[in-house]
C-alpha cells in the first residue's frame, strides 16, 4: 500500500499484476495516496463476477473505487486510461493543466492504449500461448512492435519523456516496453528508447508499483486447459 500524509481514505484498487495493473500501482505510488489492493484472478474467472461488472462492465481490470470522490461521494472507474487521468485531475500531478500539454499527454496516452498495449498483447500471445506457431501470426505483429518501437524512439530522440515532463504516458507505457524480450525485440536500434526505459524505471515509485505482488499469481499454470478458456476463450454473455 502506498503511504501518504494525507488522511484520506485508501483506494480500493482491482488489480492482477499485469502492464495494465502496473499502470494504476505506479500512478497510486507516484501520487503518494494510500490504496487497498483487491486481486482480480484473471485466470480463475474473477472478472466476470456480478460484484466486479459493476465497477468494470468491460469485465476487465484494473478497476478503482475512490471512496472520497467528487463531491465527497464514492466513485468507481473503469479503463486503465480513464483511471490515470482521473488520478491525475484529482491529484494535480503528472496530468498538466494547460491544455496543450494535456493534449501532448492525452495523445500519447492513447497511443499507447490503441497502439502499444494491444500490439504487444498480440505478439506475446502468438509467441507464449498460442498452440501452434504461425509464421504470419508471428511476423505480422513482431513487425508491427517494430515498427511501435520505433515511432517511440523518435518521439524520444531529443525528449527524456514522451509528451514533455513524465507524466501518466510514460506510466501508461513502461510495463509494456519492460517486457521487451517476450516480445522478441531488443534495444540494438532504439538507444533513445532504452534511456527512457533505464530512466523510468529507476523511478522508486515504478519500482514499487510494479512490484505490487498477488501470491495467486504466481501459482496460475496457462497449459490448464480451464485456465486458458477462461483467459482466451470468452465470448458475449
Amino acid at each position: 500500500m502506498a503511504r501518504s500524509k494525507r488522511r484520506s481514505k485508501p483506494i480500493d484498487l482491482y488489480y492482477w499484476p499485469t502492464p495494465n495493473g502496473w499502470k494504476i500501482s505506479i500512478m497510486l505510488e507516484e501520487c503518494g495516496l494510500p490504496y487497498n489492493v483487491i486481486p482480480v484472478n484473471i485466470a480463475r474467472g474473477d472478472q466476470f463476477k456480478p460484484d466486479f461488472l459493476k465497477i468494470s462492465p468491460n469485465n476487465r481490470m484494473p478497476a478503482i473505487v475512490d471512496p472520497d470522490g467528487p463531491g465527497g461521494r464514492p466513485l468507481s472507474v473503469f479503463e486503465s486510461g480513464a483511471i490515470l487521468q482521473y488520478l491525475g485531475r484529482k491529484t494535480g500531478r503528472f496530468y498538466p493543466a494547460a491544455e496543450r500539454a494535456r493534449v501532448a499527454v492525452d495523445e500519447w496516452l492513447f497511443w499507447q492504449m490503441a497502439n502499444l498495449g494491444p500490439k504487444a498483447g498480440e505478439v506475446n500471445h502468438f509467441r507464449r500461448y498460442a498452440p501452434q506457431k504461425l509464421p504470419y501470426a508471428l511476423d505480422r505483429f513482431g513487425s508491427e512492435m517494430n515498427r511501435i518501437y520505433g515511432v517511440m524512439n523518435t518521439r524520444l530522440n531529443g525528449r527524456r519523456f514522451l509528451a514533455g515532463a513524465y507524466s501518466i504516458a510514460d506510466m501508461a507505457c513502461v510495463g509494456w516496453i519492460r517486457l521487451f524480450e517476450r516480445q522478441g525485440e531488443t534495444f540494438a536500434s532504439f538507444p533513445h528508447l532504452k534511456r527512457w526505459l533505464v530512466s523510468v524505471r529507476a523511478r522508486p515509485a515504478v519500482q514499487r508499483g510494479m512490484h505490487v505482488r498477488v501470491e495467486e499469481a504466481s501459482k496460475v499454470d496457462v497449459s490448464d486447459p480451464k485456465v486458458r478458456a477462461v483467459l482466451f476463450g470468452q465470448k458475449a454473455r
